[in-house]
């Protein structure tokens, strides 16, 4: 079952959406050659306490910590620790939530840590990011799950790989339905799968967790052995993005973006629906 959200709802989930929006800005600032993955998780335990906001990953499942920090090829799901030290150029992928009375808001980047990075990284976060925003995009009424799957494939499809070959789309981790909890019906693939049919059609007050996953190389991964950390399994280093998106009458609504998605989705000549906390 789909749990479709009244404006009302919507709201809520909006609040928590700028909790992990700002999680995002002092992870982001935090990041640097030097910080430990535990200093960050620091970081985002400090602002959810500011906002007087809960964390939707402490204790999800046993998971240890407050956000996940997925250094190279790490995929997700990498356990903040003072035994990993950012270098320079390292790539991080921060994903974090927080609950705002009992709604969630689920979000992800991927930062450069210091400076040097290779045009194939740069180039790497660029294509997953943008093609998160292609998902979003295909958020419109009317249209079916498959449709935002359609759209992420396709964007990452046609982006020249930088040295050739083709990026590989991560198979066994998508995006999700949120709103009550963190993670519910519908599982979103990244990629269209025949098998799995149409899927539900997109109504007023559907939300979505959308978030890419893209390697350098393998689109298979393999967990280590804490239970939690997943990596490529040929070594590839890895981008991760996410946003929580609610679709309303008047279009589609980023939970999670301070600005609600307006300006990325005006590229697509999307208006965003009005943010109901402005």
């Amino acid at each position: 079952m789909v749990q479709i959200k009244t404006p009302e709802q919507i709201a809520k989930m909006r609040a928590a959406g700028l909790v992990v929006a700002a999680i995002h800005a002092a992870t982001r600032e935090a990041a640097v050659p030097g910080a430990t993955t535990r200093d960050l998780d620091e970081v985002a335990r400090k602002v959810l306490a500011e906002h007087g906001a809960k964390s939707n990953f402490l204790g999800y499942g046993g998971f240890p910590a407050t956000i996940c920090t997925s250094v190279n090829d790490v995929v997700v799901h990498g356990i903040p620790s003072d035994d990993v030290v950012l270098k320079d150029g390292d790539i991080i992928s921060i994903d974090c939530g927080a609950i705002v009375d009992g709604w969630h808001g689920d979000a992800a980047y991927t930062a450069f840590v210091g400076s040097g990075h290779s045009p194939e990284l740069v180039e790497l976060s660029r294509v997953t990011e943008e093609s998160m925003w292609a998902g979003i995009a295909a958020m419109k009424l009317g249209n079916r799950l498959v449709d935002v799957s359609r759209a992420i494939e396709t964007y990452i499809r046609r982006q020249p790989k930088p040295g050739g070959g083709r990026y590989g789309i991560i198979e066994d981790y998508g995006g999700h339905g949120i709103g009550t909890e963190m993670h519910m019906d519908p599982h979103l693939l990244n990629y269209v799968d025949r098998r799995r049919g149409k899927g539900p059609k997109l109504v007023p007050g559907f939300c979505l967790a959308i978030e890419p996953m893209v390697s350098l190389g393998t689109p298979r991964t393999e967990v280590l052995s804490d239970d939690w950390t997943v990596i490529t399994t040929d070594g590839t280093w890895s981008s991760h993005w996410e946003h929580s998106v609610a679709l309303t009458e008047q279009g589609p609504l980023v939970l999670t973006a301070p600005d609600g998605g307006r300006a990325k989705l005006a590229e697509y000549g999307i208006t965003a629906a009005p943010d109901p906390l402005a």
